[in-house]
């Protein structure tokens, strides 16, 4: 996740060199899948808001500002069609009463989900998630998620190990260590 040649890749992409997506996509993705999916809980869900983030970003990618830090800018843009996707499906649901058991709600606890990332989602802060999923589960290191987050690595690495210790003692309150 080098933010410099990242960068250079969003200025060819500008410039109008589509085959700079793949490089883009491989460094973003995970960040933007995991931002959307702590907001949506469900991982179809999440993947359809992070195949829509990039359509909408790729669209408007005019209005980004070259030197600031392109994942945050999608992350953000992935954060807020979470939102607005959550929103419309309580709107939905509330109006729907045909079929309430085949209607699919956000913020509940999914079966696609695992355990543990229903346990993460549910008493971490998102900011914590977002680390955690970025370094244990999508294997990025603390030094591309603090570039990535836009953070120093000691506060990535100190919220990390924060945040497992959170994960440690709820499960082992619950009995499942």
């Amino acid at each position: 996740m080098n933010g410099t040649k990242l960068e250079q890749k969003v200025a060819e992409y500008i410039a109008g060199g589509r085959r700079a997506f793949d490089y883009i996509y491989e460094c973003t993705n995970r960040a933007v899948y995991f931002a959307a999916l702590y907001t949506v809980r469900d991982k179809g869900y999440a993947e359809d808001v992070m195949q829509e983030t990039y359509l909408r970003a790729l669209a408007a990618i005019e209005n980004y500002t070259p030197g600031t830090n392109f994942t945050a800018w999608l992350v953000r843009i992935a954060k807020n069609l979470a939102i607005n996707h959550v929103k419309k499906s309580r709107r939905e649901s509330s109006t729907d009463f045909s079929d309430e058991l085949e209607v699919r709600k956000y913020g509940t606890q999914e079966t696609t989900l695992p355990y543990i990332f229903d346990v993460a989602a549910n008493i971490l802060d998102e900011e914590e998630y977002q680390i955690i999923m970025l370094c244990q589960v999508a294997g990025y290191k603390r030094r591309e998620v603090a570039a990535s987050l836009n953070m120093p690595v000691a506060t990535v690495t100190w919220k990390n190990n924060r945040a497992l210790q959170k994960l440690k003692e709820y499960l082992k309150k619950e009995g499942r260590t």
